[in-house]
């Protein structure tokens, strides 16, 4: 049941149009549909082909300059080993100094090893190392005072819980992060000097290699992509443009990094749609390549195109050919169709036009004698039935005034037995201004700015009967008071707020009216805070086994001036108060 609704409300557009629509909608689909099939087809193969080709050459140059990275930072942690592993200088840096004969030898050494190390590689563009040695006199070329500006550097802390392991970082100018600004970036090796000694640290050793020559590994394969080395934790070490060194590389290209694995995923970057193809390294460090879509997919975009052309033009000679053959086979179907929206505008004095005697020419027979018989049922059935709804609608009408006076002059009764007051005037005056409205010349139809006084008087009335007890609030959206409704819409069930809602005589009853405009319907809502019904009450009410006159009145004179899509509902809880909402349509201004 629910497959069969779906496919009914899925085929509903096609099944609406005109003949010639439907004809050509299907002619065009059986002829269009293979071609579109075709241009996608080609340029999602020629699509994968050129990312699989892509993928291929990136992975094949990305690899090489990860193997690459990884021999350059094994041989830098070779140098630092040999420094580190190296017992005389570890004597020499540990040695405590009481004359200057004791630290010639010294540095006699540490120059020559410096010196060896410098010339050895020459990609070490400097080499120090910072003694924690108080009696360690200090060069500041190869042996600098570890002081408290260097124990301030981010670096510090980790290197300390490295257990004589090497850290690499990036930094503006070497180790210390103290050179000018313009100076190149320096790729720096740091290592914990602690050997045989591990809680008694003599030094830090770091050796400042340019990033220039972590960025050689990769300048040549820079064509047509963007290239970036960075740590185990994201953050670029090298690349092309040097400003984003030591940033994030997660927050230039959204996507998902495999640790320890090499893949790739589409991002953005940029606001550019690209390949990513990533690499990682035996130390945890990636080198990612970035190619844009259009960049390799030039020739499929191409390709496409020239299909594309030469499937347009195939695609409008099918559509002028589909429609001329279309039109020829709809014509009398038009003819005939002009016929029926003459009828649609209750003209039967149809054109009779040769139509043949198939099964189109039958159609039109037909047409014409229900078109005959429909003038002459018209005037005996549909004008009956709409003299008997307006006779409904008056014999309705007549029956609340009564009910309404019976109750008014009650209350003027036992006010004037009761007290002899001049408020007995205002009320004679508000009421007789009630009928003013509420007769309107034997109208039916009143707008709602009518309506709204009519119950305004009426309220003025109660409130001289209940003095002080009633609080009504009106809120009203004045761009729907033009519009109309029945009479005494909305007195009934005021009345029924004050005479079946009110449960305390001391605090009385809140009433508030409201008048707006939702979609294309007018609502109308009167709600109080009255003692309310209970879920019995409601359900007799909304089943009309007990409900009151007034209010079926006012429901049934609506559905019978405009439809039963509107009307009156009812909700209340017991204890909270009432809700009425009275539904009307937007059908013009009086």
């Amino acid at each position: 049941m629910m497959l069969r609704s779906w496919f009914i409300h899925l085929t509903a557009p096609f099944l609406n149009l005109s003949m010639r629509g439907k004809m050509f909608s299907l002619f065009v689909l059986v002829s269009i549909l293979p071609l579109l099939f075709f241009v996608f087809y080609s340029y999602q193969s020629v699509k994968e082909q050129l990312i699989n080709q892509t993928y291929s050459g990136m992975t094949l140059a990305t690899s090489q300059i990860t193997s690459n990275l990884q021999n350059k930072l094994n041989n830098y942690s070779k140098i630092s080993a040999s420094l580190y592993l190296d017992a005389t200088l570890q004597e020499y840096l540990s040695k405590s100094y009481n004359g200057s004969a004791d630290y010639l030898d010294a540095y006699r050494y540490i120059d020559n090893v410096m010196n060896n190390v410098l010339i050895t590689n020459p990609e070490v563009n400097d080499i120090a190392i910072y003694s924690t040695n108080p009696n360690m006199p200090v060069d500041n070329i190869f042996i600098k005072k570890l002081d408290d500006s260097i124990r301030s550097q981010p670096w510090f802390t980790q290197v300390q819980h490295t257990y004589g392991n090497v850290i690499f970082m990036i930094n503006q100018g070497g180790a210390d992060n103290l050179l000018p600004a313009e100076t190149q970036p320096m790729f720096t090796l740091v290592r914990y000097l602690n050997y045989n000694s591990l809680n008694f640290p003599y030094g830090v050793l770091t050796i400042d290699v340019k990033e220039s020559d972590l960025y050689a590994l990769m300048g040549k394969e820079n064509n047509n992509k963007d290239i970036y080395i960075v740590n185990e934790n994201g953050i670029i070490v090298s690349c092309k443009d040097k400003r984003l060194l030591n940033t994030d590389l997660g927050k230039l290209l959204p996507g998902h990094f495999k640790s320890g694995t090499t893949g790739r995923f589409e991002s953005t970057y940029q606001g550019e749609k690209v390949l990513v193809v990533y690499d990682t390294g035996a130390n945890g460090w990636k080198t990612v390549s970035i190619v844009p879509y259009s960049g390799f997919m030039a020739p499929a975009i191409a390709s496409s195109n020239r299909i594309l052309l030469m499937a347009s033009v195939c695609i409008l000679f099918s559509v002028v050919l589909i429609y001329l053959v279309a039109r020829m086979s709809t014509k009398r179907i038009e003819s005939l169709l002009k016929n029926i929206r003459r009828m649609e505008r209750e003209d039967f004095e149809l054109e009779n036009i040769p139509m043949g005697h198939d099964e189109i020419g039958q159609m039109s027979f037909a047409l014409h004698k229900m078109a005959g018989r429909i003038k002459n049922l018209i005037n005996e059935v549909y004008k009956k039935e709409i003299s008997k709804q307006e006779s409904e609608m008056n014999i309705l009408q007549a029956q609340i005034n009564p009910h309404f006076l019976y109750n008014a002059l009650a209350s003027i009764s036992a006010l004037a037995m009761q007290h002899k007051d001049p408020k007995i005037q205002d009320m004679v005056s508000h009421l007789a201004k009630f009928y003013r409205i509420s007769l309107n010349k034997g109208k039916n139809l009143i707008s709602l700015n009518e309506e709204l006084k009519l119950t305004k008087y009426y309220l003025s009335i109660q409130q001289i009967r209940y003095e002080g007890l009633l609080h009504v609030h009106f809120q009203i959206d004045e761009a729907v008071l033009v519009h109309y409704t029945v009479k005494l819409a909305l007195q009934p069930f005021v009345e029924n707020c004050i005479n079946h809602a009110i449960w305390d005589d001391d605090r009385g009853i809140t009433i508030i009216i409201r008048a707006y405009r939702s979609d294309d319907d007018i609502l109308v809502e009167i709600v109080d805070d009255g003692m309310g019904m209970t879920r019995q009450t409601l359900e007799k009410l909304r089943a009309k086994d007990e409900i009151g006159f007034g209010i079926s009145n006012v429901d049934q004179r609506i559905k019978l001036a405009f439809g039963d899509a509107y009307g009156v509902s009812i909700a209340s809880r017991l204890g909270i108060g009432t809700s009425v909402q009275i539904r009307l349509p937007v059908q013009g201004v009086l």
